[in-house]
Formats: C-alpha cells, sequence, structure tokens
C-alpha cells in the first residue's frame, strides 16, 4: 500500500482547545430554526448565501465578513443572510485543495494547522454575528466544525456519494443537495431522500476513534439548482419542473439557485444577470424559492497565486505568495459593490412577493 500516515489532532481535543461560547451556541441555534422555518414555508424571508468561493486568507475574508454584518443587520426583516465559508475546494483533477488542507498556500498540507485555523476563523465570523454555511466535503472533516455551521451544502461532485447523504442524515443544521455536473435534478433529490431517513455508518467518534454512528435523519434538507454541463436551470420553467418532481416524490416543493457555476456559466460577470432573473421571478410572487447563492469577495474577478509581480505578500497569509487582497484564488466573484446591489433588489423582491401572495 503506497501511502504514508501522520498523527492528527481530534475533534474533541480541538474543540476544548477553541470552545464556543454559550452566545454563539445560542445564535447558531436561532439561525438554524429560521432557515429551517424559512425551508418549511413557515418564514417567508429569502435565504441568501454569500461569500467567497474558497477562503484563502484570513484578513480579507473577515473585512468581507464585518461588511456582511451590518448588511444583515440592516436587511433583516427580509433576507436571511448567511456568510458562504468555504474550507475546502473540490477539485475536478489537482489544485489547490483549501484552507483546512493547504492553509499555507504552498502544498505543504499542514492540514493539522488548517483545521485549527478553520475552527478559529469560524468562531471569529459567528463573534462577529454572521452565520456559517459551509460544504460539508471530507466526511471526516466536518465533525471538526459542525457545530458552527448554520447551514451546509452537498456539492455536484457529491451528490450522489452515499457517504455524503449519510453524514447529512446526522447533521443539527439545514442541508443543500445540488443537482449533479451533468445538470439531473432526480441524484439530488434521492438524496435529500435518503438524508431524512436514520442512517448507521462507519466513522470517526469525538476523540477520533473509528466508530458506528447512528443518526435519526434530517428532515429540512432541500434542493440546489446549480445548472449542469451546457444547461442552466434558474429559470421559472426549470424551477416549476423542479418543484412538480420533488412534490411527486414527497419532498417540500422549493428550491435555492446558485447563481454561479454553471448557471452562469462559469463567467462571474454572469452572476448579476441571473441573479435579476431570480429577483423578477420573487416579484411576481413565486414563493418556491427559497433564495440564492452567491460567490462574492471584496474585488471581482479571481487571480492566479503564483502571480509574476514582484510585490510581497498582500493576502495576509504570511506565506510569502502575491496574491492581491480580497479577491479569490479560486473561482471568480463579484465584488463588494455589486453584492450591495444585489442585496437591495432582493429585498425589495421579497417584500413585493409579500405582498402579491396577499
Amino acid at each position: 500500500m503506497r501511502s504514508r500516515t501522520f498523527e492528527c489532532i481530534d475533534p474533541s481535543t480541538l474543540k476544548e482547545k477553541l470552545r464556543v461560547n454559550i452566545r454563539t451556541v445560542n445564535f447558531i441555534k436561532n439561525v438554524r430554526g429560521s432557515v429551517k422555518r424559512i425551508v418549511n414555508g413557515t418564514d417567508n424571508r429569502l435565504i441568501v448565501i454569500i461569500g467567497p468561493c474558497s477562503i484563502h486568507d484570513i484578513e480579507s475574508t473577515m473585512d468581507y465578513c464585518y461588511r456582511l454584518s451590518k448588511i444583515r443587520t440592516q436587511l433583516q426583516q427580509d433576507l436571511e443572510v448567511i456568510m458562504r465559508a468555504f474550507l475546502e475546494k473540490p477539485r475536478t483533477s489537482v489544485g489547490w485543495k483549501g484552507l483546512l488542507n493547504d492553509p499555507y498556500l504552498d502544498g505543504s498540507s499542514a492540514i493539522d494547522n488548517g483545521l485549527e485555523a478553520s475552527r478559529k476563523l469560524y468562531l471569529q465570523i459567528n463573534k462577529a454575528n454572521v452565520p456559517i454555511g459551509a460544504e460539508c466535503l471530507n466526511p471526516i472533516a466536518v465533525w471538526f466544525i459542525h457545530d458552527l455551521i448554520a447551514w451546509g451544502a452537498i456539492g455536484a461532485r457529491t451528490t450522489e456519494s452515499q457517504v455524503h447523504r449519510e453524514i447529512a442524515s446526522g447533521l443539527p443544521f439545514t442541508v443543500g443537495f445540488k443537482n449533479n455536473t451533468e445538470g439531473a435534478i432526480s441524484t439530488a433529490i434521492n438524496s435529500i431522500t435518503a438524508a431524512a431517513n436514520p442512517h448507521y455508518f462507519l466513522s470517526v467518534n469525538k476523540v477520533g476513534k473509528a466508530s458506528i454512528i447512528a443518526t435519526d435523519g434530517n428532515s429540512s434538507c432541500h434542493l440546489i439548482l446549480r445548472g449542469g454541463h451546457k444547461v442552466t436551470n434558474y429559470d421559472s420553467q426549470s424551477v416549476r419542473n423542479a418543484s412538480t418532481y420533488l412534490k411527486q416524490t414527497g419532498l417540500k416543493n422549493k428550491v435555492l439557485i446558485d447563481v454561479s457555476h454553471a448557471n452562469s456559466k462559469s463567467n462571474h460577470v454572469e452572476q448579476a444577470r441571473v441573479c435579476k432573473e431570480i429577483i423578477k421571478q420573487i416579484s411576481n410572487g413565486e414563493r418556491r424559492l427559497l433564495g440564492i447563492m452567491m460567490e462574492s469577495y471584496l474585488t471581482e474577478g479571481k487571480q492566479t497565486n503564483d502571480s509574476d509581480s514582484d510585490s510581497v505578500c498582500e493576502c495576509g497569509c504570511g506565506c510569502g505568495c502575491k496574491a492581491r487582497y480580497g479577491k479569490s484564488i479560486t473561482d471568480a466573484c463579484i465584488g463588494w459593490v455589486d453584492s450591495v446591489d444585489m442585496f437591495k433588489e432582493l429585498a425589495s423582491a421579497i417584500r413585493i412577493r409579500r405582498k402579491v401572495s396577499r
């Protein structure tokens, strides 16, 4: 077997080292409850999951977080704003795999340090009164941070995975399953059904020991439409089709739209146009829309991590890289100014929907 093993901190030890206080526990509990009520239809606000494609440095992430906190407070009557704080970057082939796996952006794969940096960051974000949305990618890593997450996602590449369905069935927060990379929604709907049921599966316990995990099922999972290979699914007909399929399967017939990825054809500029189409549907009274996901950062676009610039490190990570402050090193994002415009238009749309639905 061509592999090597290294000692790693266990979930319980890391949680004891970086403890969550009762104020944060209550904050997360309240947001989780709000999200579930929106999914169940007893809260008529919109969910907005927004933030960088994948976090690569702490300083600009917290800068973004503090700005988001102000917007969240201003628009809380209309929007449940959750920060997209993804720590892992799923790769089609190879590449940087995220802060949790490679916190120094240098290929050192200091996962122990990545776990600690990730939990510390999540505590900071929650302290700023901003709830966290995270992708549940690594089936073991999630146990180090799940207590700090308000909403979770299962990505397009893993939505068919039995392991991820089992994990979702035991998580204490709402989980959104994305349609697969080809655009098929049936796999995600099967996953929602599976996650709603109890499971027994092999994983690790809080002290890192191999264990059999028993879950009760997660009844608040939902579908995320993110488009697929050569297809988009954010239009009104796609929403109707998905809602009908969900209802026929006995599930809640509501969807959340990812306006990035295939729905914007991987062009960050298109996110605003797609978002405006969602806003139009909401303004026309469409109640089957839960809200949106969007990739947003301080500065629009993206950059490579190996810039030819002679400038010193600007990303705040201290690694000597030449990343520019507040700009994604993975998928391109819309900038902060455009993000604020989208917030305002979404809040206006939900107010109109309330009037139309009376």
